[in-house]
């Protein structure tokens, strides 16, 4: 029985059944293998061209590597629960349906809320990101074009943001198969960019640059104070150290946030077909292929020059692949890493702005925005939510500075894979009754050490960062009491879910 109020849940199988809906029914044309490429597609990003070299030299030195792993090791942890989620509740919407289902309406809502900062807003910033390559790459083949133009203030004209989230926008409401072929496309270019990264630096390997692996540890400067510090910092009083152990630790908390995005394969649930196999293959296997990726660039980075080369400049500029490359007389390897990147960010937009349209397409269906939103159109796609996305995301990344908001983007993420952690542990408990295709091994242990990590990790954001997530999640709170509380399709029904055996749909087989 769902509760009341605040605290109704939304049972799994009455999650099953809306997915049957007509009007808002999606196509399942995923299979393991599209659901792999989005997650590569999604976490291989600019980070890997540009924050392996400047972690190294600022904070780890070679041990970044290690730095690497244990940010993993950290993922691997929440990932085990989506994937279990994901193989129980085969329904779009990620953490926010899992969350409706175990903590109740209010919860699902909040998370809905915070997902939208990791996938709008990311999408706005990396958008913006993208244009900055693109007229980097055009000048390295003698193309000098500005992509963004100042209008005053903290305005501008980004046509190379608008540009790139027109076309994703068209592609995403085309369809989601189509959406994978050509992500597979790009995810190859720059798979392909990463392993020419690789292979070409081996050669250049020295192994002195590797002694000491980690190496002594060195006060950190008190460069940031207030709330401009980590809330850790500001709690305890603690400065940060460079490099030693701590160092590396430090290091762990930047570059997971390279990881960001696996989760997004979840939000496709509803579309695979065979989502208790597809979706934890989709999400453990991409989560391996991009870790082999990260250690082995880290790897090659640190064993091509000394790190102390690869320490930020006193103007600021920061290390990255090019410039380890450029120390080796090998220039002309940033015209390749600049395309690379560039097709790195595109992919990312487009996954992003994928994982959007699906959370706000679970919450439309649920009443918890207006449900005309949720309508599916020829394409099996929700065309209004994907243009109403589309819009938002360019007019953000097309005339406003979103940089600022990337740190924001992280603490919603982190905050969604508490959750879930969570969940699954809840779920455990309240309904062992269910099919499960995935079971995540050594309940609660795995949950809580997921827990535990991703509150580290968050611990290591700047207060500022907190207070904006603060402020974002009252605005959420005032829209669900307003609007969101009294058009609830659950609240409605006034009805016990439907009740039924697990469902098992569509040629899925318990399993994986």
């Amino acid at each position: 029985m769902p509760g009341n109020g605040l605290w109704r849940t939304k049972s799994i199988e009455q999650s099953i059944a809306d997915t049957d809906e007509p009007e808002t029914k999606l196509r399942r044309d995923l299979s393991a293998w599209d659901l792999t490429v989005f997650g590569v597609a999604v976490v291989i990003g600019a980070g890997i061209f540009t924050l392996t070299a400047s972690t190294a030299g600022n904070l780890a030195g070679p041990s970044v590597s290690l730095s690497f792993v244990l940010a993993a090791i950290a993922c691997a942890l929440a990932a085990l629960c989506y994937a279990e989620f994901a193989s129980t509740v085969p329904v779009a919407g990620s953490a926010y349906t899992f969350s409706y289902a175990t903590f109740g309406e209010f919860a699902a809502w909040i998370i809905g809320w915070d997902l939208v900062l990791e996938f709008a807003v990311g999408s706005a910033a990396v958008a913006k990101g993208w244009s900055a390559y693109l007229q980097t790459t055009l000048g390295l083949v003698g193309v000098d074009v500005k992509t963004a133009f100042k209008l005053g203030g903290p305005f501008q004209f980004d046509w190379g943001a608008i540009l790139l989230v027109g076309v994703l926008t068209v592609l995403l409401v085309l369809g989601t198969k189509l959406s994978s072929r050509v992500s597979a496309v790009i995810t190859a270019v720059k798979v392909a960019v990463v392993l020419l990264v690789i292979v070409l630096g081996i050669g250049y390997i020295k192994a002195e640059n590797y002694s000491p692996f980690i190496p002594p540890a060195a006060e950190g400067s008190a460069a940031h104070s207030g709330i401009d510090q980590s809330l850790f910092s500001l709690i305890t009083g603690y400065s940060g150290s460079t490099y030693g152990v701590l160092g590396m630790l430090a290091a762990a908390s930047i570059v997971f946030f390279a990881f960001i995005g696996f989760d997004v394969v979840a939000t496709t649930a509803e579309e695979t077909k065979n989502p208790q196999k597809a979706v934890p293959r989709g999400i453990l296997g991409s989560l391996a292929i991009v870790t082999v990726l990260y250690v082995a660039v880290t790897l090659v980075i640190t064993g091509m020059v000394p790190y102390e080369k690869l320490k930020t400049q006193a103007d600021g500029t920061r290390a990255t692949l090019a410039s380890a490359f450029a120390d080796n007389g090998v220039g002309w390897a940033a015209t390749v890493i600049s395309v690379g990147a560039l097709a790195g960010l595109t992919t990312v937009v487009m996954v992003l702005m994928l994982g959007q349209s699906r959370v706000l397409f679970a919450m439309s269906r649920d009443g918890l925005l207006p449900r005309g939103l949720a309508k599916t159109g020829s394409h099996g796609t929700p065309t209004r939510i994907t243009i109403i996305i589309g819009v938002l995301v360019a007019v953000v990344a097309g005339f406003f500075n979103a940089g600022v908001l990337e740190e924001m983007v992280n603490v919603g993420t982190l905050f969604a894979f508490i959750l879930v952690s969570a969940g699954v542990w809840v779920l455990r408990r309240t309904r062992p009754d269910l099919s499960r295709g995935f079971r995540v091994p050594l309940v609660p242990l795995v949950p809580i050490l997921a827990i535990l990590a991703c509150l580290w990790l968050m611990l290591n954001l700047t207060a500022l960062t907190w207070v904006r997530f603060i402020i974002w999640m009252a605005i959420g709170v005032v829209v669900y009491f307003s609007y969101s509380r009294r058009n609830s399709v659950l609240a409605k029904r006034g009805s016990a879910p439907v009740q039924s055996e697990p469902v098992v749909r569509h040629g899925e087989e318990p399993g994986i």
